[in-house]
């Protein structure tokens, strides 16, 4: 086992760190990363941003969004949890958790903890989650990562991350707020973060475990990877799927629905229709929206462009394009 400390916490850094000793530099043996970001939100790869946070609310907070490599749902983290990451060359051509799971479950144990594998991807206590995990695969290496949520802020958690409403209220699926807990919470002697990092890592270190001191080279090379694969707005949001969206905005000049059809984060296709008053075509709207990016600024400068002169009777286009990208 090989401990990597990237004394940083940029997610982006971080996801770039997996990369980079994943699929560029290889080292001889089990690669493990115990890293913690700012706030942020992380987006499984195959899912729709739009869908799963609250993308107002995580502006307003400072929340930064972020996809990763892996599949899975969408995790909120900050300086009160902890992520791991096992890299190492495949073993087997499915998908196994436990391997990478276990050794957590023991490392909480020793701590007094008792954690159980929820059979799918979850870590619980009581019931309750404490830890979700995913992998992918490149070439021929595995990467798992994990989250361990230690002290989050559980209430922005829940502010930030969009519930499934029919889940909730057909199924009696219970909120966020109910499903998950801290570890710290349950911990018999109180710890501070760095302190259960430091007794984890050394659990899953052992003591034959090794460290590997990232180099001016590596670093380097890691910045680049996180600006290239995970910084940027078409890392995050051109990478989901297709989806159609409508919004409805209610104004003094009337009422306006936008049907729009988005893919890899741009509009593709846009119709308005309502009661509202305007000298513009229907068409002309689609022609203003079509090939601009599904974001505030960017619908914003566009419906600016075709509205110049008032032609949308008491409807500003920061009234539209807040109702569109809300």
């Amino acid at each position: 086992m090989i401990y990597i400390e990237t004394n940083s916490a940029d997610v982006c850094y971080n996801f770039g760190a997996e990369y980079y000793f994943t699929a560029e530099k290889t080292l001889d043996g089990t690669v493990f990363l115990f890293w913690r970001t700012t706030p942020t939100l992380m987006v499984g790869r195959y899912q729709n941003v739009l869908e799963e946070v609250d993308r107002a609310y995580a502006d307003a907070h400072g929340i930064r969004i972020v996809r990763r490599m892996s599949g899975g749902g969408t995790i909120y983290t900050d300086l009160g949890g902890w992520q791991f990451t096992f890299i190492e060359d495949a073993r087997a051509e499915d998908i196994q958790f436990q391997r990478y799971i276990s050794p957590v479950i023991d490392a909480l144990a020793e701590l007094g903890v008792e954690a159980a594998f929820n059979g799918r991807n979850d870590l619980t206590i009581a019931g309750r989650k404490i830890s979700g995990n995913a992998q992918y695969r490149l070439g021929g290496r595995v990467v798992h990562h994990g989250s361990l949520l230690f002290d989050t802020d559980l209430e922005r958690m829940a502010a930030a991350t969009t519930a499934d409403r029919y889940k909730i209220e057909s199924k009696s699926i219970p909120s966020v707020r109910e499903r998950v807990t801290n570890i710290a919470w349950h911990l018999p002697s109180p710890m501070d973060a760095e302190a259960f990092k430091a007794s984890v890592v050394r659990h899953i270190l052992g003591p034959e475990g090794e460290t590997y001191a990232i180099t001016p080279e590596d670093d380097a090379r890691i910045r680049a990877l996180a600006q290239e694969r995970f910084a940027s707005w078409e890392s995050t949001y051109s990478q989901g799927p297709a989806f159609n969206i409508e919004r409805v905005g209610r104004f003094p000049g009337g009422t306006m629905r936008f049907r729009l059809e988005v893919k890899r984060g741009v509009i593709r296709q846009a119709a308005v229709s309502g009661d509202f008053f305007s000298t513009l075509d229907g068409e002309s709207f689609h022609a203003a929206l079509s090939g601009c990016r599904y974001e505030r600024g960017a619908v914003l400068e566009a419906l600016e462009k075709l509205c110049a002169d008032g032609a949308v009777y008491r409807v500003s286009p920061a009234e539209m394009a807040k109702a569109i990208v809300d």
